[in-house]
């Protein structure tokens, strides 16, 4: 079978770190261009990862003209992410878009627009949906083991980890800080594990307190203060029309002492649910109250846990098995829109003080 010809817009870190390296282990595609403004980093990627004849490109719109194509991976700045992925798909190729969707609602709008009026497959990079912990959970809540999930909790907090590279803390660039970046995550599961994507009403608070100090014991450095414009932490008290209610807790710096990132918690009326120590689920039983944790090693040696792909890996596979197999990728873009109007709408009420209803 002819291998599906694919492309790289944005050969930064996201790209390296997780899309190409997954896709080198596909054998039913090759990565035959890769486009970046800065053309080096594209060159790089072409010999690391590409095909013997790839091509380097600095304007995704001139590779989208020259090269026929059948998937895209979009890996750019969140500004970006629209406007690559709607050229992508009226190129008539299929888009991984990475997270989160895009900046803003109205650019996310445009990109599902985009996916109806072309047909093609569209789907965003919410990989921590693989990871054996939320693949048993979601099998868990699907099979009604939790019963009803009234209340959740979406945590992405860092203590000091305000990531120092690329336009991560440009919020014109990228919308947002830690709550577009790793709170959309969290929020990703949690929605996921819900099964409950229909919104009523979100209440957030923003806070930019700590992006002008110095000397910040940062795991990455001290942030340069003058670029620093997104918040430094978010919350957002979401309301179901189920009467359902979820927390999102996010930030890159706080002073709290219990960083948990990218985890969820849920309550439901059978069991509840968390990852504060791996995967537990917490229930009644016999009358007495209990909490199992879930051995997610499938391997019964001490050199080896039985987990031969990662959870990148995994999203890659099921991606391109979509494609071949003409059926939904995991990530379905109606959920990542979900996703970003909750984001959205904690900004908007942090800045107006008012409830957004939706």
């Amino acid at each position: 079978m002819e291998k599906l010809k694919v492309a790289i817009i944005g050969c930064g870190g996201i790209a390296n770190g997780k899309h190409m390296p997954a896709l080198k282990k596909v054998e039913e595609v090759e990565m035959v261009a890769f486009c970046d403004i800065i053309e080096e980093r594209a060159v790089k990627a072409a010999k690391e990862f590409g095909t013997e004849n790839a091509k380097v490109y600095t304007d995704f719109n001139e590779m989208l003209k020259n090269e026929k194509l059948d998937v895209v991976h979009v890996c750019t700045p969140n500004n970006m992410h629209a406007p690559a992925t709607v050229a992508a798909l009226e190129a008539d190729c299929h888009v991984m878009c990475e997270k989160p969707m895009a900046k803003n609602v109205e650019q996310a709008k445009q990109m599902l627009e985009a996916q109806k009026r072309t047909g093609k497959k569209l789907t965003i990079g919410y990989q921590n949906r693989f990871t054996p912990e939320q693949q048993y959970l979601h099998e868990a809540c699907g099979n009604g083991d939790l019963g009803e999930i009234y209340y959740a909790e979406a945590e992405a907090i860092r203590r000091r980890a305000v990531p120092t590279w690329g336009v991560f803390i440009d919020e014109e660039a990228q919308g947002g800080g830690p709550l577009i970046d790793i709170g959309t995550h969290a929020l990703d599961m949690t929605l996921w594990h819900m099964n409950n994507y229909k919104v009523k009403s979100v209440k957030g608070s923003v806070y930019k307190k700590l992006s002008d100090q110095t000397r910040t014991a940062n795991a990455w450095g001290d942030w340069d203060t003058e670029k620093y414009t997104a918040e430094d932490s978010a919350f957002g008290f979401v309301t179901m029309e189920d009467g359902a209610t979820i927390i999102v807790k996010s930030s890159w710096a706080i002073n709290l002492a219990d960083p948990r990132e990218a985890v969820c918690v849920l309550a439901g009326t059978k069991a509840g649910a968390d990852c504060h120590d791996g995967l537990r689920i917490n229930s009644v039983k016999y009358g007495r109250q209990i909490i199992e944790k879930v051995d997610t090693k499938a391997g019964g040696v001490a050199f080896y846990d039985g987990e031969s792909m990662n959870a990148s890996d995994l999203e890659a596979r099921q991606w391109i098995d979509a494609i071949l197999n003409d059926t939904d990728p995991c990530v379905l873009p109606e959920q990542a829109f979900v996703v970003t109007q909750i984001l959205e709408a904690i900004y908007e009420s942090a800045k107006t003080g008012k409830t957004i209803e939706f």
